[in-house]
């Protein structure tokens, strides 16, 4: 049996495995404030809605981030408070960059990144689309 018929087999437990571990991370995002959470837990979604319909529930379900996850997976919507966390923290784990030894093209390169992504979040939408 080939690499890619071994992938295929077990494609959704590799999915719930990944998505899993992306809740792991979305869970060490909440405690340590240059990490983020809400991007861990849409990943995980992603992985879940794949894989586990349960897991998905779950996700969605969740006391704390369900309507976020709800509003992302229905619309693509970034709530202005996620948004404005998230630039705090990249702007403070830039500012920690800043600081090490980091070789100066690594520090370009994280710049263009958390510019980029945050681009990326301005440009989504704050709050789902109201009802006619």
């Amino acid at each position: 049996m080939n690499i890619k018929a071994v992938f295929i087999c077990y494609k959704n437990l590799w999915l719930k495995a990944l998505g899993l571990l992306l809740v792991a991370l979305g869970i060490v995002g909440i405690v340590l404030p240059v990490m983020p959470t809400t991007i861990f837990f849409i990943l995980a979604l992603t992985c879940f809605t794949r894989s586990s319909p349960a897991l998905e529930h779950w996700l969605l379900s969740h006391p704390r981030y369900g309507v976020t996850l709800q509003q992302w997976q229905a619309h693509k919507v970034v709530p202005v408070k996620a948004k404005c966390y998230a630039a705090i923290g990249m702007l403070i784990g830039f500012v920690f960059l800043l600081y090490s030894n980091a070789p100066v093209w690594v520090i370009y390169l994280v710049g263009v990144i958390e510019i980029a992504v945050m681009i990326y979040l301005i440009l989504r939408p704050s709050h789902p689309p109201r009802a006619k």
